[in-house]
């Protein structure tokens, strides 16, 4: 299923989001995966926004679900109908597409219902058996005209809305219809009259004058001048048709329009709603095709057939700078992984049918292994891509200096750096410069703009980090960090929630955090105040803050 989605985590870093454009980059490069397309499961943070623009790179694919979606397997190029046409041109639409069922669409979009096979028989046959009803049919003069393919010799069709229109096959003497043509008469109905006749001018008169509303003359017989006058001087509506008197009455039939049949009362679907979550009604309802409506519910983008619902294909991703299920994009348990590039610690829950490509190394960034591979395979990224790179690690490892720093991030930044033709130390101390989030942020941007949630040893945990130039920002906002801290651990359910702020020139971190008072109390930093410590030289989550709060959750007894 295209495309190929290569994703970071939750709540996407600089690293996330340009380890996914570097990988899908080198994916297209390599031609491994020609319809790789970067994508991202979250805003874009200010830093990232600065590298983007720098680089001249639009950013990711804004994706919130890795589930198969309605919209991205409903058939397209849909056959339909409108509610005006007739039996005859829906049954041949029908036909020639070899579908048994298909959508009534109104000339401005709107879907207005559906119309099965078994349906157009309800156009065919008579509402009664009695005699009248048998000869009756509702239908315009201009429906007929158009099934029957006939041509107007005499008055033109003023009314074109559908009508009664009582059928009498002029086949009997001359005397039998005028007797039927009298009674209509006496019945007051012979406006509603439409006789049918092959070339028997002595018919035609008589149903002329005797106010007929319409004649058809089958068979392309020749009508004489004198009968076109008489029509027109009644007003009566004159058609001529190539088939025969048998052949045009079944026709007639043909040009009731569907409007009358079709199904109202139908299930739609919205185009974002997951397979998963509409497989079971769908597959249960009588009805057999599904519209999938646009976001907005107006516009019809496709169709669905049960068939659709059976073992539909699943998203494949590639997931980049993580490797856990919590930090997954949602959804992503229904979606195929078929590689994975990271450099955390294994969390071990996510599985996979079929073996894959699992890259996993304890470098200082994921733009690290992804700028290796480039490297590798001699292949040098585009200049736009180089820089993006270099954001990546430049932030992780806080420009080298971070204990997570190893040769590796040395080697690809300075070939890196070449390429995007940057100087890295410049190039970072601008990227650190860029927007305080403590400054101007949110307390829910400072939580979530990098946040990462863990399962460990059966508790919840949420780690946020900031990196600042300075702590300077921090004082004044303590206490109304403390409260989202707060609201997040009981809106999210975690049993311990964590910010750091990180002073990335002095090389430490304040550490204010929520949760069970034994796990904090072990935590193996400078005791502040009630929930804030101190962290000198800790700047790395995933090296030091992490493993930290693990080893308190393992020494206490609250954990598992």
């Amino acid at each position: 299923m295209s495309p190929f989605y290569v994703i970071g985590h939750k709540n996407p870093d600089t690293d996330a989001i340009c380890s996914a454009l570097g990988h899908a980059a080198f994916l297209k490069a390599t031609g491994d995966e020609p319809e790789a397309v970067a994508a991202r499961c979250g805003e874009v943070p200010q830093r990232t926004a600065w590298v983007l623009e720098k680089a001249g790179i639009a950013p990711p694919q804004l994706l919130m679900d890795a589930r198969t979606t309605a919209g991205m397997i409903c058939k397209r190029d849909v056959i339909q109908v409108k509610p005006s046409d007739t039996f005859l041109t829906a049954y041949n639409r029908m036909l020639s597409a070899s579908v048994r069922c298909v959508p009534v669409v109104s000339e401005d979009g709107k879907v207005e219902g559906i119309l099965q096979y078994i349906n157009l028989l309800k156009l065919l046959l008579p509402d009664n058996t009695d005699a009248l009803s048998v000869r009756t049919v509702h239908a315009s003069l201009n429906k007929i005209a158009d099934t029957v393919e006939a041509e107007s010799l005499g008055a033109p069709i003023e009314n074109d809305e559908e009508r009664d229109l009582i059928l009498l096959v002029g086949a009997s003497s001359k005397k039998t219809v005028e007797n039927r043509l009298d009674v209509a008469i006496e019945d007051k109905t012979i406006s509603d009259f439409l006789v049918i006749c092959g070339d028997r001018p002595v018919v035609q008169q008589a149903a002329i004058e005797k106010g007929a509303c319409a004649l058809l003359v089958t068979g392309n017989h020749e009508v004489t001048k004198d009968i076109i006058d008489l029509a027109n001087s009644k007003g009566t509506v004159l058609l001529r048709c190539r088939h025969d008197t048998a052949s045009a009455n079944t026709l007639i039939r043909c040009s009731r329009t569907v409007v009358h049949v079709m199904e109202k009362d139908f299930i739609s679907v919205n185009e974002s709603q997951p397979v998963s979550t509409i497989s079971k009604q769908l597959a249960t309802s009588n009805q057999d095709l599904f519209p999938v409506m646009d976001d907005s519910g107006k516009n019809m983008l496709g169709v669905l057939v049960k068939s659709d619902l059976v073992d539909p294909p699943s998203l494949r991703f590639a997931l980049v700078d993580h490797n856990e299920y919590s930090q997954a994009i949602s959804g992503i348990d229904e979606a195929t992984i078929t590689e994975v590039i990271d450099h955390h610690r294994l969390s071990g829950d996510i599985t996979s049918r079929e073996p894959i490509r699992y890259l996993n190394e304890p470098v200082g960034s994921s733009c690290t292994l992804v700028a290796r591979k480039f490297f590798y395979r001699s292949l040098d990224p585009a200049p736009g891509i180089a820089l993006c790179l270099c954001g990546g690690i430049v932030s992780d490892t806080l420009c080298l200096t971070s204990p997570t720093t190893t040769d590796l991030d040395r080697e690809m930044l300075e070939w890196l750096s070449g390429i995007a033709k940057v100087e890295a130390k410049k190039f970072s101390e601008e990227f650190f410069a860029v927007g305080s989030l403590m400054a101007t942020g949110s307390a829910e941007d400072i939580l979530h703009t990098d946040r990462k949630e863990f399962n460990e040893q059966g508790l919840k945990v949420s780690i946020s980090q900031v990196e600042e130039l300075d702590l300077h920002g921090f004082k004044p906002r303590h206490k109304e960090l403390e409260t989202a801290l707060v609201a997040l651990a009981e809106s999210g359910g975690y049993d311990l929630t964590v910010l750091a702020v990180t002073d990335i020139a002095k090389m430490n971190s304040m550490v204010l955090v929520i949760g069970s008072e034994e796990v904090i109390e072990g935590l193996p930093f400078k005791f502040v105040e009630k929930n804030l410590y101190l962290a000198p030289g800790v700047v790395s989550r995933k090296r030091q803050l992490f493993p930290a709060v693990c080893e308190a959750i393992k020494q206490s007894s609250v954990g598992v």
